[in-house]
């Protein structure tokens, strides 16, 4: 006799887990300068004041004015979480190819609890570091969610869920970080602390993904199509955090359906329009807060208009994209990219500013999860996890290295010809995919 309980699509079940992990996530977005500003002023370990000392040698000689050490050290923060992604996500996804992804995401998941924990408890710049180091090593869940979709989906109707990913995305985006800033500018009138009330937050937040997982998600790798040997797995981790052998792909069998000078191409492309990307738009909050004087509310609606335009043009658009439209779609998004980031360089008030953030916004919704799709279309079905995990790895990597570099040069050289530098360099990407 057959039960009567219905399983729940894998695909809803990875759009739903990434919600609420993402709407955890974006919850610091708008609070980030703020959170750094108030460890300057209440570091019981002196640490912020030490890291303040040691850059005032190069702080006087490039000019850079004392209030932008916080994007300096901000930089650094984003930097290291993301190094972490990328020493552990090709990791994690060798041991789901091989043991499964239900176990593997869900000790990613306890770790993400953990940090939040952490981050509630975070009275000192020395724990919310901790916190963050601990987050950025048990983050490799998204990857694992790609792989999920990879799995129970087919070439055709594979783009639909890599949209799905992106919608979560974007309603992170549009929610988490109006959310993190409604609970401090609460928090902040009453409690010093102000940042526990948004953290602990983020942490019910997490443990609602935890439990949800746990109770919910089937497994959707079958045994015969995981890989047989864990140390060959083990050693194809290791094979992807070796930079050269990365971004050669060498832990892909280069079989029937694996294109390896194509598959390739398409990792530097999308490696290099990662880290100009993504340092400038991790410098996005610091802009906003230095030179508009945003407060984390305002930083909050503006992640709320982003987040909103983002769901709109995935959820109307991207997911319907067909499959030979995959690659044209990914262009124009490329192509947008260049404009948003020249007219929020040289703005000075909000109409070129808001016109800016919604090229990003309409750019950002269309690039990823069409590369990702892309890359979705290459090597066998025990090996699409690693492909994935790769992908992730080099993402990973360029947002280890992006942010800290534009961070660097906001810091020195000020934001707005970094903006621009960053405009100008954002042509190789796009020319590279025309001709690929």
């Amino acid at each position: 006799m057959k039960s009567s309980k219905k399983k729940i699509d894998p695909v809803y079940v990875v759009f739903i887990s990434l919600l609420l992990d993402l709407l955890a996530f974006t919850m610091i977005l708008p609070l980030l300068p703020s959170l750094l500003d108030h460890y300057k002023n209440n570091d019981s370990t002196g640490l912020y004041a030490w890291l303040s000392d040691k850059v005032k040698y190069f702080q006087e000689i490039v000019g850079a004015p004392e209030k932008f050490n916080n994007v300096l050290f901000g930089g650094f923060l984003g930097s290291m979480f993301s190094f972490l992604q990328y020493l552990t996500s090709p990791l994690l996804g060798s041991i789901s190819d091989v043991i499964g992804r239900r176990s593997v995401m869900i000790i990613c998941l306890l770790g993400i609890s953990f940090s939040y924990i952490l981050w509630v408890f975070s009275n000192n710049l020395i724990i919310f570091i901790i916190a963050r180091f601990i987050g950025g090593i048990s983050k490799g869940n998204v990857s694992l969610s790609m792989a999920i979709i990879t799995d129970v989906s087919s070439v055709e109707n594979r783009g639909k869920g890599m949209a799905l990913i992106g919608i979560a995305f974007s309603l992170g985006f549009i929610i988490g970080p109006l959310i993190g800033a409604a609970f401090a500018v609460w928090a902040k009138t009453r409690t010093g602390q102000w940042y526990i009330i948004p953290a602990t937050f983020a942490l019910l937040l997490s443990l609602a993904d935890l439990l949800f997982v746990t109770l919910v998600f089937q497994e959707s790798l079958p045994m015969e199509k995981r890989a047989k040997s864990f140390k060959s797995s083990l050693k194809n981790a290791e094979a992807m955090i070796n930079v050269k052998n990365l971004f050669s792909f060498s832990a892909v069998d280069h079989g029937q359906k694996t294109n390896t000078k194509e598959l390739r191409k398409l990792g530097l492309i999308y490696f290099v329009y990662l880290f100009i990307y993504s340092g400038l738009e991790f410098t996005l909050t610091f802009l906003t807060h230095h030179v508009f004087e945003y407060s984390s509310m305002e930083q909050g609606w503006m992640f709320f208009s982003i987040g909103l335009t983002m769901a709109i043009i995935q959820g109307g658009y991207v997911r319907r994209i067909s499959k030979d439209k995959i690659k044209k779609t990914a262009i124009l998004g490329l192509w947008l990219i260049i404009p948003s980031f020249i007219c929020v360089g040289l703005a000075t008030g909000p109409i070129l500013l808001y016109l800016g953030l919604f090229l990003y916004a309409s750019s950002t919704a269309l690039v990823v999860p069409c590369i990702m799709t892309m890359a979705s279309l290459y090597g066998d079905a025990h090996q699409k996890g690693t492909v994935m995990g790769i992908f992730r790895s080099l993402g990973a990597l360029a947002r280890a290295l992006g942010p800290i570099i534009a961070s660097i040069a906001f810091w020195s050289i000020g934001s707005r010809i970094t903006y621009l530098i960053g405009s100008v360099c954002l042509l190789w990407p796009v020319l590279r995919l025309l001709r690929l």
